[in-house]
């Protein structure tokens, strides 16, 4: 779902496979990255987490969960520098 602002989401029924979203702990950012999968019935998704280069699943019940926009989380490139 695009979005143009910051968006706290309350439920995973709220969240899509690709919504960006950023997840803090005690206000302290914890993961960072692209809706991967959700079980919403148990309040669970997965996210790749662009922190840890991994695959994290994530509980609605431990974290603040926010919708940011794309723009703001980069996608990863490669930025290799050649050698002329």
């Amino acid at each position: 779902m695009p979005v143009d602002k910051n968006t706290v989401v309350h439920s995973c029924h709220e969240l899509t496979a690709g919504d960006e979203i950023v997840a803090r702990s005690m206000g302290s950012l914890v993961h960072r990255g692209r809706v991967a999968e959700r079980v919403p019935d148990h309040g669970l998704f997965w996210i790749m987490d662009e922190l840890s280069g991994g695959r994290r699943l994530l509980d609605m019940s431990d974290l603040e969960i926010v919708r940011v926009p794309s723009a703001a989380i980069p996608a990863n490139t490669n930025t290799e520098q050649t050698a002329d």
